[in-house]
């Protein structure tokens, strides 16, 4: 609105405070307005703490669920694979690994080929290696002209062409004499090393290599073998030292020669247990929160901020009803929460009887896996009709924010016109102002008129 300036200052009048408590009134609209707007502003952030919590609770269902194609049973079983020597092999299990003892035998471990070429003379012109291992597309290196065997070495070591390039120096009576190793990055017979010069003297330079000690090149340290070892008396072989198909469900990486054996343990308790932890705590702070937002204290004389809300009251009714009526089918006398350690207190929290919990699993851990996994997709499946992009607390927010923008609209005209009405009114009392001011200079005048008669009889 317009600002207010002094009035009331010719006709000495409180013009100013008059207009004031005119305002003030006609305002009375303006203000009811933007009381409903605030309660909605804060209904849509208490929407929004209670859309949190629920979202969470639902992440905690779906974490109950089995992928795709995953059996509960499989999805809860948890496989621990452990060596007996660690400095020998190591190994790790999935869902689809056996129970039982490895013997792990006659370990030899892959290595990569490494080829030697000794008194290397780099040619002084330009020219291209082109470098393969085993089947991998050829990487051609570019030497420039006049480079140096370092130069030569720093090509080959930054062309990503699966080798590895070094340079090793003698000294033999005061000579000394460079040797170029080139290594294949990855090991295992198939995976030899082939280099092919081309260019200026590069294709007569001696850096040609075949898989053959010519020219000048030899094989050194190692020629590139396969891994093998023997699982349980069977012999196997690997091209690298990781071996991922040689026991099913379990990888088994290689250190060093020698004999060990790999243990795989299942357990089939822990997962359950957390699962379930995490479910029943993301519960609890929903409830809490719900509880919150939804009832009235008496000893605060304060009322939750959605008290009497129909999307709380639905959604709370809801949750609560699932932990009764979601049960798991068949002929197993597991059909319920309640039947594997979870209570509902009276103030609609839950707690977790591990003990029972354990009791449940030990006597038959398949159908406890089955019901954990059918109470996560039901609640999963709710919450998403609750919180997600088309929930009803979805809904109920953009219902809220459209209310909110509606009252905006409206708070913007009846601003505009309640500037329209102080203008008015500034205008009248302005007129009233400067017509008092002028009665009062003429009444002034008069009165002195009336003196000076009085006086002039009088005299």
């Amino acid at each position: 609105m317009a600002s207010i300036t002094a009035l009331g200052t010719g006709s000495g009048l409180d013009l100013e405070g008059l207009l004031t408590k005119l305002m003030g009134v006609e305002q009375q609209p303006l203000v009811a307005l933007q009381k409903k707007q605030t309660s909605y502003e804060s209904t849509i952030s208490s929407l929004g703490s209670l859309s949190s919590v629920l979202s969470s609770l639902q992440t905690a269902a779906a974490a109950m669920v089995p992928d795709t194609g995953t059996t509960a049973a499989n999805k809860y079983a948890s496989y621990k694979a452990s060596s007996a020597d660690t400095s020998i092999a190591t190994a790790s299990a999935s869902s689809s690994a056996a129970t039982g003892t490895y013997s792990l035998t006659d370990i030899k471990l892959a290595t990569a080929q490494q080829i030697q070429k000794t008194g290397v003379t780099v040619p002084t012109g330009a020219g291209t290696l082109s470098i393969q291992v085993g089947t991998d597309a050829a990487v051609d290196v570019s030497i420039e002209a006049g480079s140096s065997l370092s130069d030569v070495v720093s090509a080959i070591n930054e062309s990503g062409a699966g080798v590895s390039a070094s340079i090793v120096s003698s000294v033999d009576n005061g000579v000394t004499t460079d040797h170029l190793f080139v290594t294949s990055n990855t090991a295992g017979a198939a995976n030899t090393i082939s280099i092919k010069g081309s260019g200026t003297d590069w294709d007569n330079s001696g850096f040609n290599y075949s898989g053959a000690a010519t020219n000048d090149w030899s094989q050194t340290a190692d020629t590139g073998t396969d891994a093998s070892l023997s699982i349980n008396g069977i012999k196997t072989t690997s091209a690298s030292n990781t071996l991922t198909t040689a026991v099913s469900g379990l990888t088994i990486n290689l250190v060093k020669a020698g004999s060990t054996t790999v243990t795989v343990t299942k357990d089939s308790t822990s997962s359950l247990t957390s699962v379930l932890n995490a479910f029943v705590t993301a519960y609890n702070s929903a409830n809490t929160k719900m509880g919150s937002l939804g009832t009235y204290n008496a000893t605060t004389k304060v009322a939750g901020a959605l008290q009497g809300d129909a999307t709380l009251r639905t959604a709370k009714s809801q949750l609560t009803n699932l932990m009764f009526d979601t049960v798991a089918g068949g002929s197993s006398d597991i059909q319920r929460l309640t039947d594997i350690g979870i209570s509902l207190a009276k103030d609609g929290s839950l707690s977790l009887d591990t003990t029972k919990l354990n009791e449940a699993i030990t006597s038959d851990y398949s159908s406890v896996a089955n019901l954990v996994a059918k109470v996560g997709k039901a609640y999963d499946t709710t919450l998403d009709n609750i919180v997600g992009t088309s929930g009803s607390l979805v809904t109920a927010t953009q219902s809220y924010t459209n209310m909110v923008s509606a009252l905006k609209d409206r708070e913007t005209e009846l601003s505009d016109r309640l500037d329209k009405i102080e203008a008015r009114y500034r205008k009248q009392f302005t007129a009233l102002d400067n017509l008092i001011s002028q009665l009062n200079s003429t009444s002034s005048y008069l009165t002195q008129q009336l003196k000076s008669t009085s006086s002039s009889s009088s005299s």
